[in-house]
């Protein structure tokens, strides 16, 4: 199997398990490395005998890179990719996406114009026990859903880290750990059209959000409920939680399991969350949807929805009030 060229732009955390996806994967290939702190990217290339350098424009130019990767913080997304566009590089880049749905709407734009492929490098749509769950869901075993649960909750320190300057990430944990939770809804159950959103108090001597819980509703009319916390760690064993009419689904960190009213018993489906799993299959369906027309399992439309929902939600979260969600053509359109 021919190998796709890679380049990664930023060598901060999640780049390590990006790495251990590279070190797995028969068809992805890491040619270039680029951060600003040079020793960190050389270091970083050195087990994949990539290039190194200081200035993505120079990888750019000295690697020729048939995709890239753009794992630096939101406020640098657009430029870092619009660039590497306008090269007919096709750019994968990590969520937040960036801070405003014109921001993305851009982005967009430019990947349509230069001919490339394009989108947001969410990762719980790869995760096996994630993709188990919604075909179980979908065959109707658990009956019509009622509600549906997610929960990202930890104690971190953030007093020196970007995601908790607001010029650079947008926001706190509701941007940072939101736009995950709100892909996962929509992979879920379809589209988002209001969001309440709510914080509670701050534990940390940060300028952003860090207690944030968030209600949704969908089109079909399902609320879902997230908690995202950097300052409690609430230990749940699982971050996903269905109910149903007819039965109950978890999905955990450790184990997945499903049980009906009827039954006293659960079905173990999953072993739980692998995140070099998820990435490697991440990896490798952008690869296959340049060279083999693959289908996106997240989409551009997802990528442009989940900034919507996210700004909804800030508005939501400053009026204190259910607020709807301003959705674009493209993403109504292509709901999950």
């Amino acid at each position: 199997m021919n190998k796709l060229k890679f380049a990664l732009i930023g060598t901060g955390g999640i780049a390590q398990t990006y790495a251990q996806a590279f070190q797995t994967s028969g068809c992805c290939e890491l040619v270039g490395v680029a951060d600003v702190r040079f020793e960190a990217s050389k270091a970083f290339a050195e087990p994949f005998c990539a290039k190194a350098f200081d200035d993505y424009r120079m990888l750019a130019e000295q690697t020729l890179p048939d995709a890239v990767i753009i794992a630096t913080p939101p406020d640098s997304h657009p430029e870092i990719a619009e660039f590497f566009m306008r090269k007919g590089v096709h750019v994968l880049c990590e969520k937040p996406l960036c801070l405003s749905v014109k921001e993305a709407t851009a982005m967009i734009e430019t990947a349509k114009r230069e001919n490339v492929v394009f989108t947001m490098a969410t990762k719980f749509r790869y995760c096996e026990d994630v993709v188990k769950a919604k075909a179980i869901i979908a065959s109707g075993v658990l009956g019509d859903i009622i509600l549906f649960e997610n929960a990202f909750t930890a104690k971190v320190d953030m007093s020196k880290r970007w995601n908790s300057d607001k010029k650079i990430a947008g926001g706190g944990v509701l941007i940072d750990n939101g736009t995950h939770s709100v892909d996962i809804i929509r992979y879920f159950l379809g589209a988002i059209t209001d969001v309440l959103a709510v914080e509670t108090s701050r534990t940390q001597s940060i300028a952003v959000d860090e207690n944030v819980k968030l209600l949704t509703r969908t089109e079909k009319d399902v609320v879902a409920s997230v908690d995202l916390t950097w300052g409690i760690n609430k230990e749940l064993p699982h971050f996903i939680s269905v109910y149903g009419t007819n039965g109950t689904l978890h999905i955990g960190w450790r184990e997945s399991k499903y049980k009906i009213n009827s039954s006293p018993d659960w079905n173990v489906f999953g072993k739980g969350y692998d995140k070099v799993q998820a990435f490697r299959a991440k990896l490798e369906n952008f690869r296959n949807a340049i060279v083999a027309g693959e289908e996106l399992l997240t989409k551009p439309a997802d990528a442009l929805a989940s900034v919507e929902v996210i700004e909804a939600a800030y508005r939501s979260l400053d009026q204190n009030v259910w607020t709807s969600v301003k959705v674009s053509q493209e993403s109504s359109a292509n709901s999950a």
